[in-house]
């Protein structure tokens, strides 16, 4: 494979496949939220960052819910080099992302995502509590 189409690539690796998967992120991440979209995100403990993409029948049919993810899909596919890695990231996008000029889905899309590859285990962990220096005798 050519290494700057494996660069564009959108693999299954880089995708939440499973309902588990969504529910997690739901569940215990964060959430961001701009005009165009809301992102749910959680670190993953992975080099990379991870997308999935929910669209309800309230944006309009199937072909329009279909093109709005392949809108997010490509946004992320174009920029994946550029966003922080070790990332669960849900897109819930709003029905005026099917409107919007693409260059403005973009700009917005890639404000929602973190800027920064998530702390690690082991700088998350509690810091003992301080020796007293207090004497009980």
């Amino acid at each position: 494979m050519n290494a700057s189409r494996a660069d564009f690539s959108f693999p299954k690796r880089v995708r939440l496949l499973r309902r588990d998967e969504y529910r997690r992120v739901y569940d215990e991440g964060r959430r961001r939220s701009a005009p165009l979209c809301a992102a749910f995100f959680l670190s993953n403990g992975l080099p990379e960052t991870r997308l999935g993409i929910t669209v309800p029948r309230s944006v309009g049919n199937a072909c329009a819910r279909n093109r709005i993810r392949r809108r997010l899909r490509e946004v992320f596919r174009l920029h994946r080099a550029a966003i922080a890695g070790g990332w669960d990231v849900v897109l819930n996008p709003r029905p005026l992302v099917a409107k919007v000029p693409f260059e403005t889905l973009r700009q917005e899309v890639l404000r929602l995502f973190p800027n920064a590859a998530p702390p690690s285990l082991a700088a998350r962990a509690p810091a003992p509590p301080p020796r007293s220096t207090a004497r009980f005798r």
